[in-house]
């Protein structure tokens, strides 16, 4: 979905190290949320799992509206949680980077826009479920959508304010080409929601453990954290 695919020395170096240095800011929560603490086992299996299954599908391109792909980042955040999913992203970037899936100064703002998916993915996806009480394809596809049409905007202000070096094109017209390529984001948003809601769906069907700290309160998870010491992550 949203990716900032330019390569190395689309942005100044300046930009490089802004989008990167609000990508640090970003993780220091997470990390400060996890450092020092018990993740258990199960978590960090199926957190490695997201990692290789995420840079796997980060890969495959579909050849509609000039090529398009699946992040499935929202149902990262779903699955994980937005600390570990936080990570996740991260690696998965780095990974891409190395295969020449955008460049190396683009890890930053890939991180971010990849950040704002993870964590409005869970939000929203446990808001719908304990808040709306709706269902898990419902809030699935919800929770995906929401955040990926959020970060397909976040993508057009990126790369409008950074500018591409050597282009002739001024913000305004950087601006309105990149709105067109938000509408396509768009469109892969629905694709992407109805993808979600349906593995949401069926990991609840078999495996409704693994989406539980998704659907409980945070009256439910602050009482499980106390119980068995371990954060919610």
């Amino acid at each position: 979905m949203a990716h900032i695919h330019l390569e190395d020395g689309a942005f100044t170096i300046f930009w490089v190290g802004v989008w990167t240095l609000i990508a640090v800011l970003l993780l220091v929560f997470p990390l400060l949320k996890l450092g020092g603490r018990n993740i258990p086992t199960r978590k960090l299996a199926i957190a490695s799992m997201c990692v290789a299954v995420g840079f796997a599908i980060f890969q495959v391109e579909i050849p509609v509206f000039g090529g398009i792909h699946i992040n499935l980042t929202p149902f990262i955040g779903i699955l994980v949680g937005p600390s570990l999913g936080s990570l996740v992203v991260l690696v998965i970037n780095v990974f891409s980077a190395a295969i020449g899936h955008g460049g190396w100064g683009m890890i930053g703002a890939n991180t971010i826009v990849n950040l704002v998916e993870v964590f409005l993915g869970y939000y929203i996806y446990r808001a719908m479920r304990t808040g709306v009480k709706t269902g898990r394809f419902t809030a699935g596809f919800g929770a995906a959508f929401i955040a990926l049409a959020v970060s397909a905007f976040i993508v057009v202000g990126i790369v409008t304010a950074s500018e591409i070096q050597d282009s002739t094109q001024t913000r305004d017209e950087t601006f309105r080409n990149m709105l067109v390529l938000a509408a396509a984001n768009l469109v892969a948003a629905v694709m992407e929601g109805v993808v979600t809601g349906y593995i949401v769906s069926f990991i609840g069907k078999i495996r409704p453990d693994l989406l539980a700290d998704s659907e409980r309160t945070e009256k439910d998870k602050a009482a499980s954290r106390a119980k068995e010491g371990t954060p919610n992550v």
